[in-house]
């Protein structure tokens, strides 16, 4: 079978490698389509884990049981799944308080070889615990989208956003305009969408956004404070990874708000705070990493209901020998959000 393997982050090669034997508590997927995530993309972060074969965004059907699956779960050759890369062991201390990332089942468990791969293998655990059925109404595409879609839905529970507030979103990437599609649902009545493309400027207020602030032609804080009459934004997500963009998010955020940091800084930056800034202003300062098994099903559901729109946000896709094209793309983050790996 393909697989698209990252060796660093300028090289990528196509390489063929055997279909995966599986074990009996495994199950074998045959890929239809896989995104490639901003995350991918993050070079100091994606070659701390180089060689690896790319991808965690998969949807697929299952073409092999092992035997433990076949007398144990509910799962059959022709399932259409979508199939988390991690899960939890649901037992744990950190299980228990839903912080599922911080399980050490969740963080140790993985699919085999990858997501941009022609067959992939999923071990019990992510059977168990985070692989769901597919509707025959969704599309392979859609279904790819689970899991970046549960990674925002994560992000605004951990807001603690209400009905009535203000949300802006700083960087309008794929994830920044999933939070400015579902801002509306989970309470905001005003939304503001940041960032310096014009592309992805435009797509924000296509895609639901009250108002646009280019940060090539304005400062934020001075725009924003305008915008809002002073009060700024009860809810900042600032998605970039840079302790600029954070900065700049600290400044945004309104008396009793909440700054979200949805990714993680360059290595080596330090974020300077003013303490008694944050303590005046009640400011609430969280992050936001990755998801669990809660929010993937709240994003099939958002996806089903079509809150979510595949056809509004996959704006390239490609075969999986052109994944390193893809890459590119993804990376120079201007005229795209999301690139999808097709399989045949």
């Amino acid at each position: 079978m393909k697989v698209a393997q990252l060796y660093d982050f300028h090289t990528i090669k196509i390489e063929e490698i055997p279909v995966p034997n599986i074990q009996d508590d495994e199950v074998l997927v045959k890929t239809k389509a896989c995104g490639i995530c901003s995350g991918d993309v993050m070079q100091w972060y994606i070659e701390n884990k180089a060689p690896l074969v790319l991808g965690h965004e998969p949807a697929g059907e299952i073409v092999k049981l092992g035997k433990k699956i076949e007398n144990s779960l509910n799962f059959k050759v022709g399932d259409r799944v979508f199939v988390h890369h991690h899960a939890p062991c649901m037992a744990c201390k950190y299980c228990r308080r839903k912080d599922f990332v911080q399980c050490d089942t969740w963080k140790n468990s993985k699919i085999i070889p990858g997501g941009i791969s022609e067959y992939f293998v999923v071990p019990e655990i992510i059977l168990k615990r985070d692989t769901l059925k597919l509707p025959e109404s969704l599309s392979f595409e859609s279904a790819a989208l689970i899991e970046p879609v549960a990674c925002v839905i994560k992000s605004f529970k951990r807001s603690y956003i209400k009905k009535g507030d203000t949300l802006l979103v700083l960087g309008l990437g794929f994830m920044g305009l999933v939070h400015i599609i579902l801002g509306r649902y989970f309470g905001a009545t005003f939304i503001i969408g940041a960032d310096k493309v014009p592309y992805r400027l435009a797509k924000a207020i296509e895609l639901g956004a009250d108002e646009v602030i280019d940060i090539s032609q304005s400062d934020i804080r001075e725009k924003l404070s305008t915008i809002t009459k002073g009060y700024m934004a009860d809810i900042v997500i600032v998605c970039p990874n840079t302790v600029v963009a954070m900065q700049d998010g600290l400044q945004c955020v309104g008396r009793g708000g909440t700054v979200i940091l949805f990714a993680p800084a360059q290595p080596g930056e330090l974020l300077s705070l003013d303490p008694n800034h944050i303590y005046f202003k009640d400011i609430t300062i969280t992050t936001s990493y990755s998801c669990g098994p809660e929010d993937t099903k709240d994003a099939l559901r958002f996806i089903e209901i079509g809150a979510v729109d595949s056809t509004a946000l996959i704006t390239h896709r490609f075969s999986i020998e052109e994944t390193e094209k893809a890459y590119r793309i993804t990376s120079q983050a201007t005229n795209s959000l999301k690139c999808m790996i097709k399989f045949d």
